[in-house]
């Protein structure tokens, strides 16, 4: 498995959050365009036994990895000791990884610290209305006026994106290409008219992390699904996120394109193994397919419960 950084520009609003999830399983309806949908079942082949053609990161400030959800306590203390901004840092640059863990807390940036603007990305809400045909105007119930929240992004923002590729499955230039048409059509929520768009600037760059003398404990860069992987309940740390996700693409019009709920740990959890392998590139496992669908209409669906990883040797109390 080969690690790459891709470098995305947005170019409008975006409806969806850029999720390493979500963004592998618009990845696979456009590998089913472009390579046809035999092609997309042998890249699958094996992906809920530990097998996947890619791992996909969310997506974060170039430069930066978000900072491991620890205990405040394991950080060194500030000397202001601003609880207020302290909880606001939460992209580490990637040149920190050398230093101390516990000094990581105070090398991490916030929001405002990523963009010259102070202003790296806000919410707006967008409102929309559905003209009734008989009186030309709207109204109430399906022709009630509401909004919905958009994502805007400083015009310098640049985003990474770490993907795990098997290239014996998935050649390079096969990925890049899927990854520009996600951008020129629209990635998320919304695409159809316009949100979402991105562009990728220079070529994909080879990742090597920086790497520590015995690693405890893997940093993640993804939603992930650690059950039953054998991690150590006590010591790893992160935050869970309920996933109600919905089918893309031509599935949108199968009568059902919710899936059911999926249970996630956001990217930043530490987790914990009786083993570390510094070379290791993921972790996690593939989620639904055949035997355990987590769709109706199409069962033989999968989730991105992977996520691409960094050995890191943290600290404990």
């Amino acid at each position: 498995m080969q690690i790459y950084r891709f470098i995305l520009r947005p170019l409008t609003a975006f409806g969806t959050p850029l999720a390493g999830d979500t963004l592998f399983g618009q990845l696979c309806w456009t590998l089913r365009h472009q390579l046809g949908n035999t092609r997309l079942t042998e890249l699958l082949q094996g992906y809920t036994e530990g097998r996947p053609f890619a791992v996909v990161s969310d997506a974060f400030p170039t430069g930066h990895i978000p900072l491991p959800n620890v205990q405040s306590k394991l950080w060194e203390k500030d000397a202001q000791n601003d609880r207020k901004a302290l909880k606001k840092k939460r992209w580490l640059p990637v040149d920190s990884l050398s230093a101390p863990f516990p000094q990581w807390q105070a090398a991490a940036k916030s929001d405002k610290d990523i963009s010259p603007n102070n202003k790296a990305q806000e919410e707006r809400a967008q409102p929309h209305n559905t003209i009734n045909r008989m009186t030309g105007t709207t109204g109430e119930g399906a022709f009630a006026p509401y909004s919905m929240s958009q994502i805007w992004f400083a015009p310098d923002m640049r985003f990474d994106v770490v993907v795990v590729l098997d290239e014996t499955r998935l050649g390079l230039e096969e990925l890049t290409k899927a990854l520009k048409t996600i951008g020129q059509t629209g990635f998320g929520r919304d695409a159809s008219i316009g949100l979402g768009k991105f562009v990728l600037e220079g070529d994909a760059i080879p990742v090597q992390w920086h790497k520590v003398e015995q690693p405890n404990s893997y940093l993640t860069l993804a939603p992930c699904a650690p059950q039953g992987l054998g991690f150590c309940p006590v010591r790893s740390t992160y935050q869970v996120i309920t996933r109600f996700g919905r089918h893309g693409d031509a599935a949108v019009q199968s009568g059902n394109p919710f899936k059911r709920p999926v249970l996630l740990a956001k990217a930043g959890g530490v987790f914990w193994a009786e083993s570390v392998d510094s070379n290791c590139s993921f972790i996690g496992q593939g989620l639904g397919g055949n035997e355990n669908p987590i769709s109706e209409v199409m069962k033989e669906t999968v989730q991105q419960g992977y996520s691409p990883v960094i050995p890191i040797h943290a600290h404990y109390e």
